[in-house]
């Protein structure tokens, strides 16, 4: 992996004797995971792909949080999803912060590591938020050093999130995919595509999802994000998404996941669900749905090679 001034990141030398399984996540479907679904996933002998955890919520030493997700962790890959390294500020990273994720990584060993492209620090506060940032040359060259920072540090390549925005920035010289592909190219990190994120942002600000997918880059996709969305109403009585995470995946989400799918294959996608926790089958419902849906595609694509 090469940083933007040229220098190669080393990869950490792996454990000898890994504390955990290792699990392929390709062409899998996952869910967040919830403490309260612990009994019910450890009773459940279906299929259950990975689950992704927020990092901010493991960063104690250990405890019951500990207990469960290292039971999880023993029979089934996770997604590590850092929610608060702020690598959109213009402030240098949190250095104790970025440690405690370190050693997350080291503990779990997960499958995908990621993190927003948003900023949620302010001095010495975090915001519980993940702010959208202006896309100019001068945050394109201080998000690389963040994201170049935080590689070299966890020595692992991440995933980087495609933000929802509920406001515009006069002075962007880029278009969003631009900025994106941009900060891929520069750093050698791989792209968390959701795709809730896109449709929220696309209707809030009037724009194509069909056309922003068209132009994002699939290719360095290394997992999809699928959740739901709420309804409100702006300041002027016009219709406003929020991406809350707390229902179902939407019909028009669904119908971009598919679309999505047949043009990039079976990539690993999670179904997040943070608020209004419904029990296990209706979140193991959504996921099996992602997994059909990866699964179909797949199989056309398997078929489409056999030779005749």
């Amino acid at each position: 992996m090469t940083k933007t001034d040229g220098t190669t990141i080393l990869p950490v030398e792996a454990e000898s004797t890994p504390r955990f399984p290792t699990y392929s996540v390709a062409g899998r479907a996952g869910t967040s995971f919830k403490p309260e679904h612990l009994a019910a996933i450890a009773a459940d002998s279906g299929q259950q792909g990975f689950f992704e955890v927020h990092a901010e919520n493991y960063m104690g030493a250990g405890g019951p949080p500990h207990r469960a997700l290292e039971r999880v962790r023993r029979d089934h890959p996770i997604s590590l999803h850092g929610v608060c390294m702020s690598l959109g500020g213009p402030r240098p990273l949190d250095k104790e912060h970025l440690s405690r994720f370190k050693t997350l990584i080291e503990r779990y060993e997960p499958a995908l590591v990621s993190e927003h492209l948003a900023w949620s620090t302010h001095a010495d506060t975090y915001l519980n938020d993940l702010l959208p940032l202006p896309y100019t040359g001068a945050t394109l060259a201080y998000v690389c050093d963040h994201v170049d920072q935080m590689q070299a540090v966890i020595g692992r390549t991440i995933l980087l999130e495609n933000p929802s925005t509920y406001v515009l920035f006069a002075d962007s010289s880029m278009n969003e995919t631009d900025f994106i592909r941009e900060i891929s190219r520069r750093t050698g990190c791989g792209l968390l595509l959701d795709i809730n994120n896109v449709f929220v942002s696309a209707t809030n600000h009037g724009f194509s999802a069909l056309e922003y997918l068209r132009d994002f880059p699939l290719s360095k996709v290394g997992e999809i994000h699928l959740a739901g969305h709420t309804e409100q109403e702006d300041d002027e009585g016009e219709l406003l998404l929020i991406d809350s995470h707390d229902g179902p995946v939407a019909d028009a989400v669904w119908r971009l996941y598919e679309i999505v799918i047949a043009r990039g294959g079976p990539i690993p996608t999670l179904i997040e669900w943070d608020g209004k926790i419904p029990d296990w089958p209706v979140l193991r419902a959504e996921a099996l749905a992602a997994q059909a849906i990866l699964d179909g595609h797949a199989f056309r694509r398997e078929a489409s090679h056999v030779p005749g």
